[in-house]
């Protein structure tokens, strides 16, 4: 693997049960992006489904673990190592309750938030200053959101098909924001992501 590489990694839990549910907005993020671009996942030996893409003559690795949310960290630490990944070229989509739907943020670094899966990252890997592109779902009972669902059943619950579309509406604004992360202009890449609100 080249230097130059990218590794775009979107977090979920594998099976059809949980399929468009909030916890896989990142795998449901990647499916869009292999859909417009016309790409299929395949699996490989690293317990993920990958696929790749080039974005100006820079290659992007698509991938999608297959381990299971907790221990998320597993499968992206084996590709990191396998392909001399830098982990400064790892960005990480993932769903963010603490965040209304559809907002987006865009850091580097930081703690797990109590979310299960970058908590396995954030073990498995040698640091925890990866990329990681956060996607707002909501929280329960905050304002008109599912006041009565209790956290862990909101995140595996599917979004509604008014959510989905909302989300799915902003994913050519976050393909054209990362577009500047895989050039190397965090700063340009966080302005516009930051802003979709």
């Amino acid at each position: 693997m080249s230097k130059r590489d990218f590794a775009l990694v979107g977090l979920g839990n594998p099976g059809t049960k949980y399929v468009d549910t909030r916890h896989n907005v990142g795998f449901v993020f990647l499916d869009w992006l292999a859909d417009r671009h016309d790409l299929t996942f395949s699996s490989d030996k690293h317990q993920s489904l990958s696929a790749g893409m080039t974005v100006n003559t820079i290659k992007i690795h698509l991938i999608k673990p297959q381990t299971y949310m907790n221990r998320s960290g597993f499968s992206v630490a084996a590709f990191s190592s396998y392909f001399d990944l830098d982990l400064d070229r790892v960005l990480v989509v993932h769903d963010d309750i603490d965040m209304h739907l559809g907002r987006i943020k865009l850091v580097k670094g930081g703690g797990a938030g109590g979310h299960n899966g970058i908590r396995s990252l954030i073990k498995e890997l040698p640091t925890s200053d990866f990329l990681r592109l956060k996607i707002g779902v909501g929280r329960p009972g905050s304002g008109d959101t599912h006041p009565d669902m209790d956290v862990d059943k909101y995140v595996l619950a599917k979004f509604a098909s008014e959510e989905r579309a909302k989300i799915q509406a902003e994913f050519s604004e976050i393909e054209a924001g990362i577009s500047f992360v895989f050039q190397g202009d965090f700063a340009k890449a966080q302005t516009c992501l930051n802003a979709i609100k």
